[in-house]
């Protein structure tokens, strides 16, 4: 499990701080507005993706302002051990950052929702684990969480924190002459870009306490599916809603895409808050282009009880 911070209760919203409504541009007031009318009386389904951590920090792939790049692929990771001693030394790199990751106002906003029992449930595709931090309970990791490690041969887990001090270990003084070389870029995966090669090539790969076998993050990489389980936890939260909001999310991949498109074949209501286009905007009863923290914020304040 990972670590909770100071004043963040393990379950729970009682030591969560009290939600004051934002302050969006007028124009966005009145599209908001329209939101809350549109949710009124609904509980609904809540799909977050990258855009709503970036105000922790936290870069995204594909949102505006978002350095092109292709994510390790789950066939280039099981490939080949120089892709391996590549990414694990990244992410070491990424993981000291985005562990020191806190919880914005959209995640407390988000708790907030739940508490007041406006929501079905909470769909995330990121990995950070965030929500928790906040104070969400009923919440899909869609694509896994960074906090922990996987052993592709005896599908044991660790957790990413036992591995850094093993890493740390194995690499002593690595972290710093990385930081001296200067990081070029973060993602939301924890992993980092570093221009000095010799340096990754340097770097000594962690294996399986247990068996010995190839440690993988425990989160699904480009090119693998997601578990079952979670997609079916996350149709059910869709199919009990009276409504689906996506924050955050571009959509560009059908493991979010497809609740979308489930929400819209239901006649359900999709509202979609994002900067920038997504996949799903022409399945949208209401598309805002505004900033996802400050906007489940007001919403959070301003959506009348059941």
């Amino acid at each position: 499990m990972r670590e909770r911070r100071p004043g963040l209760g393990m379950t729970g919203f009682a030591s969560l701080p009290p939600v004051s409504a934002a302050s969006p541009a007028p124009d966005v007031i009145g599209v908001l507005r329209g939101i809350r009318d549109a949710l009124a009386g609904r509980r609904f389904a809540l799909l977050t993706g990258a855009g709503l951590s970036t105000d922790s920090g936290i870069p995204d792939y594909r949102g505006p302002g978002a350095a092109p790049r292709a994510p390790m692929t789950y066939q280039e990771f099981i490939g080949h051990p120089d892709n391996r001693q590549r990414y694990w030394a990244r992410n070491h790199i990424g993981w000291s950052h985005l562990r020191r990751a806190d919880p914005n106002g959209g995640h407390v906003a988000a708790a907030r929702l739940e508490q007041r029992g406006l929501l079905t449930g909470l769909i995330t595709q990121n990995v950070d684990r965030l929500h928790e931090d906040a104070g969400s309970v009923n919440v899909v990791d869609l694509h896994g969480r960074f906090d922990r490690v996987a052993c592709l041969a005896c599908a044991r887990r660790y957790s990413r924190t036992l591995l850094a001090g093993v890493l740390e270990e194995l690499n002593p003084g690595f972290l710093e002459r990385a930081l001296e070389d200067g990081v070029v870029e973060m993602a939301p995966d924890a992993d980092a870009t570093v221009e000095d090669s010799a340096l990754i090539r340097s770097f000594v790969v962690a294996h399986c306490p247990a068996c010995g076998g190839t440690l993988k993050p425990d989160f699904v990489y480009f090119g693998e599916n997601v578990p079952r389980d979670r997609v079916e936890r996350s149709y059910a939260m869709v199919d009990d809603a009276g409504a689906l909001v996506v924050a955050g999310s571009s959509l560009t991949v059908m493991s979010g895409l497809r609740f979308v498109r489930h929400a819209a074949k239901q006649q359900k209501p999709v509202v979609i808050i994002n900067r920038g286009a997504t996949r799903g905007d022409d399945l949208a009863t209401i598309k805002l282009e505004a900033g996802v923290s400050e906007s489940l914020t007001w919403l959070a304040s301003e959506l009348p009880d059941l």
